[in-house]
């Protein structure tokens, strides 16, 4: 497999987490770093061995990058993809992959305009950092879930929060130019991505969204986002996303005739990674459980779930890979972005709430 040359845009924690993770990959070197903060652009870049620059358009036309990392705010994350397809480079963006659904679709249209309108034969990548996916515990739910051990899928129930820090309220996060939203946008677009994994496509999304503390008073950007997800086959996804969930929580319930597969935790302050398999007894009475931990582990300084999304996003940049192979949960692709966005723009519209964005750049 030929050196896989990256640059990262955003120097700030996820640019800092793909930087490592980029560079302790046996295939890939971090060449470039560029962060409008030059302290951080070039503390960065030192410690990965890359040049640094404040100037991310210096990263997209750069001869010696092939993949840009753009992990920035969610007001640039679309206008620096599509300038580093328009380059001709494979993209990582971080969710969730732009502020509104327009955005996500500026970078579908690039692939598409650059591909005679087929995605399936891209020469070009975009991955999304939908990084949940590659937790073990939602891994070996997929391999149940194909499986068919819990029979077919009924419904599911997911619940995603912190409590936020001092100040969390004058954070961009609550910026409405910067994010676009707020919790919704923030962790309820992972639970929107893990819903579409297990149950498909949503056609009928309401719900309703909350400031009751952060912003209260202060920004258009909600704290709670409470979600009513619907498939064409009537099945349904029930998701609670908070930023006043005072204790970190993570969980995560798929139901199906047979059973249950219950997650909980994501290691750190969400609790220890569990997976719990609930076997109901088709005559009644007590199910058969089966719980199954999967300690945090760490490489090369970090939790070993970036290095397991980063080899993800390296695979997918091989077409010639196996994409038959479902018996694990792949990267999030464009499209998987571009129909998180669909929803979350649903959703927004079903209750009425107007945001006033302004452009990227």
């Amino acid at each position: 497999m030929p050196m896989l040359r990256i640059g990262i845009v955003g120097a700030g924690r996820m640019g800092r987490i793909r930087a490592l993770s980029a560079s302790a990959h046996e295939s890939c070197t971090v060449t470039r770093v560029a962060d409008p903060v030059a302290d951080r652009a070039s503390a960065l870049a030192s410690v990965v061995g890359a040049q640094w620059s404040t100037d991310w358009r210096e990263i997209a036309e750069a001869g010696d990058v092939d993949a840009v990392v753009v992990a920035t705010t969610h007001r640039y994350l679309s206008t620096i993809s599509v300038a580093a397809l328009q380059a001709g480079k494979h993209v990582f963006c971080e969710k969730p992959m732009g502020r509104q659904l327009t955005e996500a679709e500026a970078i579908l249209n690039e692939l598409r305009n650059r591909h005679s309108g087929s995605l399936l034969s891209a020469l070009q990548r975009v991955v999304v950092g939908y990084t949940l996916r590659h937790h073990p515990a939602v891994q070996k739910a997929w391999q149940i879930v194909s499986s068919g051990e819990i029979g077919e899928l009924l419904y599911l129930r997911g619940r995603y929060g912190h409590g936020g820090r001092a100040g969390y309220g004058d954070e961009w996060r609550t910026s409405p130019e910067e994010s676009g939203g707020g919790q919704l946008l923030d962790q309820g677009v992972h639970l929107i991505d893990l819903s579409r994994c297990f149950l498909g496509n949503f056609i009928k999304t309401t719900g309703s969204i909350k400031c009751f503390h952060w912003a209260k008073g202060r920004s258009e950007v909600e704290d709670n986002a409470f979600m009513l997800l619907e498939t064409p086959e009537e099945k349904v996804a029930f998701l609670h996303a908070s930023w006043t969930q005072w204790k970190n929580l993570f969980s995560f319930e798929i139901f199906g005739e047979r059973g249950a597969v219950v997650i909980e935790g994501l290691g750190g302050s969400y609790g220890n990674e569990t997976l719990r398999l609930v076997k109901r007894q088709l005559a009644g009475g007590t199910p058969e459980i089966a719980e199954c931990g999967f300690p945090s582990r760490q490489q090369n300084g970090l939790d070993e779930i970036w290095a397991l999304e980063w080899e993800a996003f390296v695979q997918a940049l091989h077409p010639d890979n196996d994409e038959s192979d479902r018996s694990n949960l792949p990267a999030a692709t464009a499209v998987d972005g571009h129909a998180v966005l669909a929803t979350v723009h649903d959703l927004y519209q079903s209750v009425g709430h107007e945001r006033s964005v302004a452009s990227a750049i």
